[in-house]
């Protein structure tokens, strides 16, 4: 789910954790990846509040111009779960929910709210769900 993610980090040990969940770790960080170091973390963490953390501090406007061909108004959770899909296309609605930071099990349509608002707001064909996975379709 991080494959297309690119982390920096001077810590030998956060390199290797990233490595091991298919981040691209850099040398040398430029202005759109994530500098793990400078973001503040309590530990101990689990993976997917680790992936929420880091999908959280990327700079994703060029996605979101990317798709929409221009800047939108969308709120947080709109442009993140865009984000989201964009990246990881055929992603479930609960590895969606990890992603957000959701838990999956607690009874909250917040994810799926931000889903119809958004097909609402640029047509039923914009995020698509086929066989319970989702991806970005068309304006």
């Amino acid at each position: 789910m991080m494959e297309n993610i690119r982390v920096y980090t001077s810590d030998k040990y956060w390199r290797q954790i990233f490595t091991d969940l298919g981040v691209v770790v850099v040398d040398s960080p430029n202005l759109a990846d994530v500098v793990f170091d400078d973001i503040n973390i309590d530990t101990p963490i689990s993976i997917p509040n680790l992936q929420t953390l880091v999908l959280n501090n990327i700079d994703n406007s060029a996605i979101v111009q990317s798709v929409f061909g221009k800047d939108v108004v969308l709120s947080n959770l709109q442009r993140r779960l865009i984000v989201f899909i964009y990246k990881n296309p055929g992603i479930t609605m609960r590895e969606l929910k990890l992603a957000l930071g959701v838990s999956p099990d607690i009874a909250t349509h917040a994810v799926e709210t931000a889903i119809y608002q958004l097909r609402k707001k640029y047509g039923r064909d914009f995020i698509i769900n086929k066989n319970g996975t989702y991806k970005i379709g068309r304006l």
